[in-house]
């Protein structure tokens, strides 16, 4: 397989062969800097306990390698969960921030920016559609698509004022608002922070019957990920997002895909909606859109569709600054080559081979779709977290996600033998003795 074109060795070995275990660092550096412990007990003093990380303090990064405060190296397969599809610190990205960072990094929408007309031409053209709405974060692009859908079902397609539904699958993910977490089925996402937002009708996920039958006049759109992430890498059916496009089209509403996290590149194409030729109504975008350098998100669509906003209706004092316009708009080049969606489907096909032969040995099941997996191991063996952190001490970041399921999303520009590496190391951590 023909290697990057980007750094993508661990720091100090630039071609990244293989995976070392991490061994003695050196310890806390002169001038008394924390170690690793001494960092997380200072987090644990200061910060919200909303997150329960793995036990590795992270200090600098290149490529498919980070590297801790004593200098223990790790082959990152989270990237971000596909906010780093590219890589830590890829050089292109990274010169497009060092030249925006010297020139403009903010105006407000009050005024005109030189990087914003570009970027949305690149990224409208990248994605098949006519208009971009910027945005900063995922969720945001999530809020911004329900108020847009329900602007749209008032005003073109003649629902009653305050009547507009949305649809939306069970076990979704789309962000930690409490709009978005009143249409959420994860009890822990959702407890003790209600009352919640009416108007969204939950089906579930891969079911075209049930959905059918949710959709009446009243429904402004439906909402779904095209691969549910945060679920476990759920995979639907093939010719489910056909049908979900066909009924939506029957009925008369929209279709708002939600790919920040399965989107630019990550299933092996450019949207995940690529792979059954579906173009949905909105698109949703946000992680890989920064680079891994700033927040970017953006809903893309029609223009009849985001053509209800009007001055005023809707906005974002970072939405469209020209920092994150420089960065997207390097981001969308490195798309345009089509280099990154071809290296995810060909070292997809590693991954689902690699996995193949641990079903029965410590893997119950597993889930891929393009350079994306998500992995349900044994029970007996561990939780999620437990095969995290032994994965952790071999060299290997991953995370886990309800109960004994762990996802694999690594950077785009993993080699096979970073890959090859990692899975010996999960075999490793699956069989060895207790």
């Amino acid at each position: 397989m023909t290697a990057p074109t980007v750094p993508s060795g661990r720091p100090g070995d630039p071609d990244g062969r293989g995976i070392d275990s991490p061994g003695s660092g050196p310890g806390s550096a002169p001038g008394g800097r924390r170690d690793s412990a001494g960092l997380i007990r200072a987090e644990e003093a200061v910060l919200a306990p909303n997150y329960h990380p793995l036990p590795v303090v992270v200090a600098r990064a290149e490529g498919a390698w980070v590297e801790d405060v004593e200098g223990r190296r790790y082959l990152d397969l989270l990237a971000g969960y596909s906010a780093l599809n590219f890589g830590h610190r890829h050089p292109v990205l990274v010169e497009a921030a060092h030249r925006q960072l010297d020139r403009l990094t903010l105006t407000s929408r009050a005024f005109h920016n030189d990087q914003l007309a570009g970027f949305a031409e690149r990224l409208a053209a990248l994605t098949g559609q006519e208009m971009v709405l910027p945005m900063n974060t995922g969720a945001e692009a999530v809020e911004s698509a329900v108020k847009v859908a329900r602007k749209w079902a008032y005003e073109v397609k003649g629902v009653p004022e305050d009547r507009a539904t949305i649809v939306v699958a069970a076990d979704n993910f789309h962000g930690r608002t409490t709009t978005i977490v009143g249409f959420s089925t994860d009890e822990s996402a959702r407890a003790g922070f209600g009352p919640f937002t009416p108007g969204f009708r939950i089906v579930p996920y891969n079911d075209l019957a049930a959905l059918e039958a949710a959709v009446d006049e009243s429904t402004a759109a439906v909402l779904l990920e095209p691969v549910q992430g945060e679920a476990g890498v759920i995979v639907p059916d093939d010719g489910y997002l056909t049908g979900v496009r066909e009924i939506t089209r029957r009925a008369g509403c929209l279709f708002v895909a939600d790919e920040i996290q399965s989107g630019l590149g990550r299933t092996g194409s450019t949207l995940a909606v690529d792979l059954e030729e579906v173009t949905p109504d909105l698109v949703l975008l946000g992680k890989a859109l920064g680079g891994g350098i700033v927040p970017v998100s953006a809903v893309v669509g029609r223009r009849e569709v985001l053509g209800v906003l009007g001055p005023g209706t809707h906005g974002s004092t970072f939405g469209g600054n020209p920092l994150a316009a420089a960065v997207g708009s390097a981001v969308v080049g490195l798309l345009e080559t089509g280099e990154y969606q071809r290296r995810a489907a060909e070292l997809g096909i590693v991954l689902r081979d690699g996995l193949a032969p641990l079903v029965g040995r410590g893997v119950r099941a597993f889930r891929t779709r393009g350079l994306w997996a998500g992995i349900d191991v044994d029970p007996a063996l561990g939780t999620g977290r437990e095969i995290g952190e032994r994965l952790l001490a071999e060299g290997v970041l991953v995370k886990d996600t309800h109960g004994s399921t762990i996802r694999v999303a690594p950077p785009l520009t993993v080699t096979e033998d970073q890959l090859l590496g990692a899975l010996a190391a999960l075999e490793r951590v699956l069989t060895a003795p207790a």
